[in-house]
């Protein structure tokens, strides 16, 4: 609505406007943050964005997922505390950028697949059953 402002009147009018759109906005967001389920909600909905009917997913707030989120944070911290203890600041600096870049690559398909693949390690191997007959042997004289 813009409504060309001519003279102190027309002024008066689209403060007083602009006051009851301020009134409508903040009890709206009173009522969003009103329980804490409703502020729980409110900052998941932050980092994670549904798809919509089409199935394209929307782009929220961050582009990554929670994963890849705690590893921009975690990752550096965890190297320039163990491995790179005494380097100096130049070293601490760049095991940060790198780390930074390379948590891009971390996500939960990533990490799902870790760890199936360490359960995979660690599950009993049963030889499994082969069947007497697959089909006809090679050349046999049976077609």
């Amino acid at each position: 609505m813009d409504i060309p402002v001519r003279n102190i009147d027309d002024l008066r009018n689209e403060i007083s406007r602009l006051k009851g759109v301020e009134q409508e906005q903040s009890i709206a967001l009173s009522q969003r943050f009103r329980s804490p389920g409703a502020i729980l909600s409110s900052i998941i909905s932050i980092f994670h964005t549904p798809g919509n009917a089409d199935g394209h997913k929307e782009t929220g707030f961050f582009d990554q997922d929670i994963v890849s989120l705690i590893s921009r944070f975690v990752l550096p911290f965890t190297l320039n505390k163990t491995v790179f203890r005494n380097s100096g600041f130049i070293i601490k600096t760049l095991v940060g950028l790198v780390s930074q870049k390379a948590s891009h690559f971390i996500t939960e398909d990533t990490m799902v697949g870790l760890w199936d693949k360490a359960k995979s390690l660690f599950k009993s191997k049963t030889p499994q059953e082969t069947p007497a007959h697959k089909g006809v042997p090679p050349l046999s004289e049976t077609y």
